[in-house]
């Protein structure tokens, strides 16, 4: 998770994650969906699918972005968005 409030203007929070599969993916985002909804948090906006190998829920004030290993490599978020400060990173 990255605090981008100090270097962007439209999400205060990045959570940045993988799945191995299309059906790690596709999990990822039904807890993420389950687990906001029952805060009473909605989703503004939904992008990708688990097929392409990167989902984007956006939260608003959270940005959610789920990729496959290929695909979190390539577009390499963390180095993009280096001067964001890191919140907390779980391996």
């Amino acid at each position: 998770m990255l605090d981008i409030s100090e270097v962007g203007t439209f999400a205060d929070y990045f959570v940045i994650c993988s799945g191995e599969s299309q059906r790690q993916i596709n999990a990822i985002i039904r807890e993420v969906d389950k687990v906001l909804g029952q805060a009473g948090v909605d989703i503004h906006h939904r992008e990708g699918k688990a097929e392409t190998g990167w989902v984007l829920l956006d939260y608003t004030d959270v940005i959610v972005q789920v990729f496959d290993l290929g695909a979190r490599e390539y577009y390499g978020l963390e180095q993009l968005w280096s001067k964001a400060k890191p919140v907390i990173r779980i391996q």
